[in-house]
């Protein structure tokens, strides 16, 4: 077994250059994640996965694939999936038919992106809706904690029917801030108390269910002045002491503009991955940096490299034993086969 992969790390195109071959079976990358332009068909990203799991089996391949506008993969027959506020409207009118519709929407979700070689989306959104923050919206379920946790466990049964893992994000709750934490590091000035009784509450109430969770490039100075997911006491003394989370943390994209400024200067992707791990997390993701030959991923793999050799990073078992509970542990269906199984057709009418 692998001692420790805790890198995820995307490719540039839709086929593997030897530059990608090359990171990907690095001892250190764990996975990948695919983003729309690694996207042209069915059989080009069915290939693409089975060549990717040829180099190493354990790679998790990962996409955001959420529905409404957060969907990689549209075309050559992927279902249009509704944005998680519609699920929420229709709780308004028929709770229980809501939560059969976001089961079938897990489903769906799972069923079709494992048809063709994806093993993980990260999937759902738990975040609240205040109508504030536009880098989230429609893609929450509501402003309820109550209602967007049983529509989140309702979907996420649809995942888990589909042979697909969950992953709550973005913890513990991006909803309240207005700034994008892609492109600046949003303040959320709020009490410890407040958040755990709105924000951070589903989280607490899916601890049994959910198998991996990401932070918010988010700072919530009255708790900690660093990120939540640079934060050992966001993610180790309350998500897994207080709420006691047993499965995997994922940090959010490592690129973003709120994930690398600390305590008043800019780290280096390393540096970055290394407060995510040291501070509790166990895979980090670093996102849109092959595309100028990759550079960026290269100096993180090293990097990491280097602290390992240095004793600055040690590998972790606990770690490496959460990234392969993500993957799927029942085979993966046939498109065709799905396409016209029962419970997949049931699934699309109850779609909303």
């Amino acid at each position: 077994m692998t001692p420790h992969a805790p890198l995820i790390i995307d490719i540039a195109g839709t086929a593997l250059s030897e530059d990608d071959r090359r990171r990907l079976a690095h001892p250190l990358v764990g996975g990948l994640i695919f983003f729309g332009r690694n996207w042209q068909n069915r059989a080009q990203i069915s290939a693409l996965c089975a060549e990717i799991k040829a180099i190493r089996p354990d790679l998790l391949i990962c996409v955001d694939h959420e529905g409404g506008r957060v969907q990689r993969f549209r075309s050559d027959g992927f279902t249009h999936l509704p944005p998680m506020r519609a699920l929420g409207a229709l709780w308004m009118q028929d709770q229980l038919g809501a939560t059969n519709a976001a089961t079938a929407c897990g489903y769906v979700l799972a069923s079709e992106l494992r048809a063709c070689g994806v093993d993980f989306s990260f999937t759902p959104v738990l975040d609240l809706d205040y109508g504030s923050s536009g880098v989230i919206g429609d893609r929450a379920f509501g402003r309820d904690p109550r209602v967007v946790t049983l529509l989140a466990k309702s979907l996420m049964h649809g995942l888990r029917l589909g042979g697909m893992a969950s992953c709550g994000k973005h913890f513990p709750g991006h909803g309240f801030v207005k700034a994008d934490s892609h492109t600046e590091i949003p303040v959320d000035k709020r009490s410890l108390k407040a958040i755990l009784a709105d924000d951070a509450a589903p989280y607490a109430w899916l601890s049994t269910a959910l198998d991996s969770v990401m932070p918010a490039h988010v700072i919530y100075p009255k708790v900690d002045n660093r990120p939540a997911g640079f934060s050992p006491k966001w993610l180790g003394d309350i998500l897994r002491g207080r709420q006691r989370f047993q499965g995997a943390v994922l940090s959010d994209d490592l690129s973003m503009a709120g994930a690398r400024r600390l305590e008043g200067r800019t780290l280096s992707y390393s540096e970055a991955a290394l407060t995510a791990l040291g501070a509790g997390g166990d895979l980090v993701l670093l996102c849109n940096q092959s595309l100028d030959g990759g550079e960026a991923v290269d100096s993180l793999i090293d990097g990491l490299a280097e602290a390992q050799i240095k004793g600055r990073w040690q590998p972790n078992e606990a770690s490496e034993a959460r990234r392969l509970a993500l993957l799927p542990q029942t085979p993966a269906p046939d498109w065709d086969e799905l396409m016209v199984s029962p419970a997949y057709m049931h699934a699309l009418d109850l779609l909303p």
